[in-house]
């Protein structure tokens, strides 16, 4: 096994926000297997029927650099697209878009993992579509496939696995374990709702518009996904608490509807059996755009140097 390099690099933070949005996403299900040896069978059938459920193979024709399937049970590094989409949320039904983008790199020979926000707005190719648009526009048109090659060829490196939430599911999950406490960094009203400065309690409707507030945050979509951030830190504490043992029966019925993904029950005890090291030492990082405007639409557009800061800490990851 390669000798494992040092986890401090400059202009990478490590956070324990963004642990727990990995460990939520990939994660409620993985935390409550972690429990689930010394409960019961009955809770270990609940969640492979869970997990079953999420499962959805993906069809891809248009991978660019992805050659070969990642071997995770070589304990292979990989990476894994998240995807937060707007369907089922505020009364949608059509597919939606993406709101949220997140590419994870999981590297258990480092023992390090690293998350990388992306602008959803990032003015690109849309693969399999022949034409360019904003990122998040992928999913509308092609679902999770259309996103991964779409960001695959934006940062040149394999995207092997997805995970989508829909917003609908933020806000059964936040019902299913109770209300989620939040720090707010300034009052603001969305949608007849007025939300005060400081820390609040918020349930599932509460949390979905806090979550999804964007025009009046000075710092924009960076704002928003800081406090999506905290409603996803507020889901994964109570989850892997008491009280949401109690209630799992609720958060996995939640998970079942509103996740999908691409690995399998057994992927997933396999990363809780052989990656767990990596997930220990997660990093965060954030892909930064300059917003432009063109016929009337708002997009970010990356500079060169950006992207390629971002492409070189990728890679060195899956290394």
């Amino acid at each position: 096994m390669a000798e494992k390099r040092k986890r401090k690099r400059q202009g990478v933070k490590k956070t324990s926000t963004s642990k727990k949005i990995l460990l939520t996403l990939l994660g409620i299900l993985l935390a409550i297997i972690l429990v689930v040896v010394g409960v019961g069978a009955k809770m270990y059938h609940d969640v492979k029927s869970t997990a079953n459920d999420a499962y959805e193979k993906v069809d891809r024709k248009e991978s660019t650099t992805q050659k070969r399937q990642v071997k995770l049970s070589e304990q292979e590094p990989f990476s894994i697209l998240l995807l937060g989409v707007d369907t089922g949320a505020l009364g949608r039904t059509e597919q939606g878009r993406s709101d949220t983008m997140m590419v994870a790199t999981v590297n258990p020979s480092t023992d390090e993992s690293l998350l990388v926000s992306l602008p959803r707005d990032t003015y690109t190719e849309i693969v399999g579509h022949n034409t360019q648009d904003k990122m998040n526009h992928a999913y509308a048109f092609g679902g999770a496939a259309m996103s991964m090659d779409t960001v695959e060829k934006l940062l040149d490196i394999p995207i092997n696995h997805y995970i989508t939430i829909n917003m609908q599911g933020i806000e059964s999950l936040v019902d299913a374990v109770g209300r989620v406490e939040v720090n707010n960094p300034f009052e603001f009203t969305y949608e007849g709702t007025t939300f005060p400065k400081g820390k609040q309690e918020l349930d599932g409707d509460l949390a979905l518009k806090y979550s999804r507030m964007r025009y009046d945050d000075p710092n924009g979509d960076y704002g928003r996904q800081e406090r999506q951030r905290q409603i996803i830190t507020g889901v994964a504490k109570k989850v892997l608490s008491t009280q949401g043992l109690t209630n799992y029966q609720s958060i996995l019925t939640t998970m079942g509807e509103n996740v999908k993904t691409d690995l399998s029950f057994d992927d997933m005890r396999t990363l809780m059996e052989d990656y767990r090291g990596a997930f220990g030492h997660i990093k965060s990082d954030q892909m930064k755009g300059e917003g432009f405007m063109q016929d009337g639409v708002s997009y970010q557009r990356i500079d060169p140097t950006e992207l390629k800061r971002v492409q070189d800490e990728l890679k060195t990851q899956l290394k």
